[in-house]
This record gives structure tokens, sequence and C-alpha cells, in this order.
């Protein structure tokens, strides 16, 4: 049976513990994507390794106007679903645990939060690395692995893993999709049947912008035409957040000469904001 643990069982669990530990964090409400990062945990840990993953709602990272209390909680169906893929402990624990009343440290970035996302949710991401910190310093991992479906937030991770000199490995996972192109997310079941069936078109936009970047396009505001041409036409249900054209490693605008593109995106159908990218 798999191990839930609060903070002091955590501890307790981890001083058992002398070989390869590799965490995955997370949110629950787990699906496909969150189970091929627990899957690739488990090959990066191997056989005499452990496997950790965290169920965390966040408080921090979210905004006054945004769905903290909404997010779907179910400890239950998210630990069954994380035995399937091979984790051996979740760490799930209490908001009052993790953060104190009177709490008043943060992690904060500077640099890489101010664009895509993190214009849009001022905040978010000094709440994603405070918890992140935190956990790594509570499960004391020697890997964590994260998606790239959320590529600014990697970028911040390892960013934050440099600058503060953690000796910890982070590890990137390509986006999980469903059949039909649309990034498998938490907030992909808030969606009506035909947002749904209009939401692809972001994938579908990104491959327009690949297509014109591969034939030499190096322009951002070509390219982000060329995102817009195509969902408009097809997706009359979507209202774009952003649609932007950085360097993958920096998230600054992209320059005309580099070769290392990142086109990403946040598009809301409805009152459902849905993200996603493409290494160009």
């Amino acid at each position: 049976m798999i191990r839930l643990c609060t903070i002091t069982e955590l501890r307790q669990w981890r001083s058992t513990q002398k070989s390869l530990l590799v965490l995955v964090p997370t949110m629950g409400a787990l699906h496909e994507g969150h189970l091929e990062l627990m899957r690739e945990a488990r090959r990066i840990a191997g056989a005499d390794g452990r496997v950790a993953a965290s169920i965390f709602v966040n408080p921090l990272q979210f905004g006054p106007q945004e769905d903290f209390s909404k997010y779907p909680r179910d400890i239950e169906s998210d630990a069954a679903m994380c035995q399937s893929a091979g984790v051996d402990m979740i760490f799930a624990p209490d908001v009052s645990e993790m953060y104190p009343s009177d709490h008043s440290i943060m992690v904060l970035d500077t640099r890489l939060s101010k664009t895509l996302c993190g214009a849009s949710r001022p905040g978010h991401f000094d709440g994603v690395c405070t918890v992140v910190l935190k956990f790594f310093n509570l499960v004391q991992p020697r890997t964590a692995v994260f998606g790239k479906k959320d590529y600014q937030q990697l970028a911040i991770i390892k960013r934050m893993v440099r600058d503060l000199n953690l000796s910890i490995e982070i590890i990137g996972c390509e986006t999980v999709r469903e059949a039909d192109g649309l990034a498998m997310s938490s907030r992909n079941r808030y969606l009506s049947d035909e947002e749904r069936r209009q939401a692809p078109a972001i994938r579908q936009a990104l491959l327009e912008t690949q297509q014109c970047w591969m034939k030499g396009g190096r322009d951002a505001d070509v390219l982000q035409g060329v995102f817009m041409k195509h969902i408009t036409q097809v997706a009359p249900l979507h209202r774009v957040d952003y649609i932007a054209c950085v360097n993958r490693e920096t998230l600054e605008p992209l320059n005309e000469g580099c070769q290392n593109g990142l086109m990403a995106a946040a598009v809301y159908f409805g009152g459902t904001r849905l993200i996603d990218n493409l290494e160009l």
C-alpha cells in the first residue's frame, strides 16, 4: 500500500531512505500527463530507488480572482493513480503545516517571471518557487521531474536550483496530449463540449508557427500573426491571454538570429485558461 505522509511522517520516512530519491511535485487532480512524469521518475530511480510525489494545492500561487477553492481535490483517486505509476510515497501536507499563520518568507524571482504567464499572473511564480523549495528541503530528492507544458515554470525552477546552488537535477518531460493534440490539463474538465471541440486549435496554431519557422521565419510579429490567423479561423470561442515568441532559456523576446526559440500561448475558452508551447 502506498504511503501518504504529513511533514512529520515524511521526515521519518526520509530518514530511512539511502537510495536515489526522485520527486514529482503535483497539485493533484491527476491525469495521464502526471502519470507519465511519475513513470519517468520510476525509470530514473530504477529498481532500487524511491519515487515520491507531492499532492498539495498551493494557495500562494493562486491570485485573488483564481480558482483555489474550486480546484479539484480527490486524494483517494490520486493515490491509486500514483501507486499504479510506481510511486512509493505521497507527500500530502495540510496548508497549515506548510504555512504557519505568521509565515513571512517567500522566494522571489526577479527576471524570468516577468513575461508570459508571470505577466498575466503577478506573484504566481513566487508562490511556485516558495513551495517547490520547501518540497526540496523536506523531501531532499536527488532528482525532480517537471513537465514542459508549463515551460516558464520549468525554466524558473532550473534557475532557482542554479542560483541557490541546490544539489538537485531537474528533468523536463515532454507534454502529454490527448488524441486530438490538446495538452492534458486538470482544467480541461471545465470546458464545455463546444469549447473542448475548439481547444485543440491551440496546438494546431502552434504547429502552423513551427512550419513558418522551419521555412526561415524568425520575425516574432510574423510568427505571432500566423498563430492568431489560424486560431481565429477555427476557434471562434477563444480569447488569447498572450502569444509570444521568446528565447527558451531567457524567456526574453526572440532576437532575429536566435536558433533557440519557444512559441508559448495562453488562451481562454470561457473561464478556462489553457497554456501550451512549442520548441522551435
